[in-house]
């Protein structure tokens, strides 16, 4: 299968501007080939295809206005035009939104050559229009005999370069194991196992919010267009990327932890943009990074051979008891331990991984995903985790 492998590099001062170059052209043509495009459906109710932004292209570069995109390299400019193309085809089939106008600020800057546009020669990457290559930082080895079939620059809002090869690499399935899991996610515990272990919320953006407000306050203070306003913008850049990154770093070690241990995982499909509608929960939400833990849980999975289920958001795990299946008809999410008519005592997050385990299994086993039953939920809003408004800071959402 095709792995990407991405590394920090460091470019010459030329190196830099050529880069920074390539990808305003590039955002340039997706913007002007997206205008062309839009206004011939609105106007002619006729579809552009790659083919005829390519034609347009061509034209644009001959004009006195646009002569500057001959001075990059034309393949990360026919590249984001086929990236469109995507784009539009993602649209018309109903899995993403119309594709939208490319931001100087907003957007991630990026580039992606083809084998005609770099050389890879005795593990040096030499882009397209330099001549020296570039100085990339090697945390791994690639492939052992093999050659990016794709390389892909960008520049993050703090600054740093990163480059990302495209390889085709074997990934070997890990030995199959008898353990299964169920997951229960939340704001207290990040996580909850149905085997009784609570794993902590490192909580990185509460860690560095104190040096974040203060970033921030510096940013506020500046001129607007000012230089000092510009480095200032770099400092709270850098702050959310620290942030980000030791978020990333945990979540990957967590979740390879969970797939080499279990052979079947089961979690909730949890709403989060829902979820963070609700402005007192939302930072904490987002820092808890629900959607990106779910996004490493899916491939890793996949890439190993191991079994991911998801069952319905519906499913009221905190109120059944997992000893007699009995359901509590209330259960105020300030109760965080309960006692079922069984006498069983529950710790609320426990017994819910339990109950996503047997659900998943269940599911699994039928081949259909888990709905509640009517007397179980007689409203949405009942069946749905959410916080209290007035939760304290290690609340779970439940």
């Amino acid at each position: 299968m095709k792995r990407a492998y991405k590394f920090r590099f460091y470019p010459t001062a030329q190196q830099a501007e050529l880069l920074s170059r390539t990808f305003g052209c590039v955002r340039k043509v997706y913007n002007l080939a997206l205008h062309a495009r839009t206004e011939a459906w609105y106007q002619r109710q006729e579809r552009v295809n790659y083919n005829a932004t390519s034609a347009m292209l061509t034209a644009w570069k001959k004009t006195e206005e646009l002569a500057f995109l001959n001075e990059v390299s034309s393949v990360p400019l026919q590249q984001t035009l086929r990236h469109l193309q995507s784009a539009f085809a993602n649209f018309w089939d109903k899995r993403a939104r119309y594709p939208r106008f490319k931001s100087k600020r907003r957007s991630r800057a990026s580039a992606e050559f083809t084998p005609s546009a770099f050389r890879w020669r005795d593990g040096q990457l030499t882009l397209a229009k330099m001549t020296d290559p570039l100085a990339i930082v090697w945390s791994r080895s690639l492939p052992e005999g093999q050659s990016p079939s794709t390389v892909t620059v960008s520049r993050d809002s703090a600054g740093r370069w990163f480059v990302s090869l495209l390889c085709e690499d074997q990934i070997e399935t890990l030995p199959a194991a008898e353990s299964a899991v169920g997951i229960d996610a939340g704001l207290e515990h990040l996580l909850t196992l149905s085997t009784g272990e609570k794993i902590a919320n490192p909580r990185h953006e509460r860690a560095d919010r104190t040096r974040l407000a203060r970033a921030q306050r510096e940013l506020a203070r500046k001129e607007k267009g000012s230089h000092n306003r510009a480095k200032a913008r770099l400092k709270v850049a850098r702050v959310h990327a620290r942030i980000g990154d030791r978020r990333r770093d945990h979540l990957h070690k967590l979740t390879t932890r969970l797939v080499r241990e279990n052979q079947t995982l089961v979690i909730e499909d949890l709403t989060v943009r829902n979820m963070v509608r609700n402005h007192r929960l939302a930072r904490a939400i987002n820092d808890a990074a629900w959607h990106q833990f779910r996004e490493l849980l899916t491939y890793k999975c996949a890439w190993y051979g191991r079994n991911l289920t998801v069952i319905d958001r519906w499913y009221p795990s905190s109120k059944v008891c997992s000893t007699c299946a009995a359901v509590a008809r209330n259960m105020p999410l300030k109760v965080r331990a309960w006692t079922c008519r069984c006498g069983t005592t529950h710790d609320r997050d426990v017994n819910a991984a339990r109950n996503i385990l047997a659900a998943g299994l269940a599911a699994a086993a039928c081949g259909a995903g888990v709905r509640p039953q009517r007397e179980l939920s007689r409203t949405r809003r009942s069946a749905m985790k959410q916080e209290t408004p007035g939760a304290t800071q290690g609340t779970r959402a439940l």
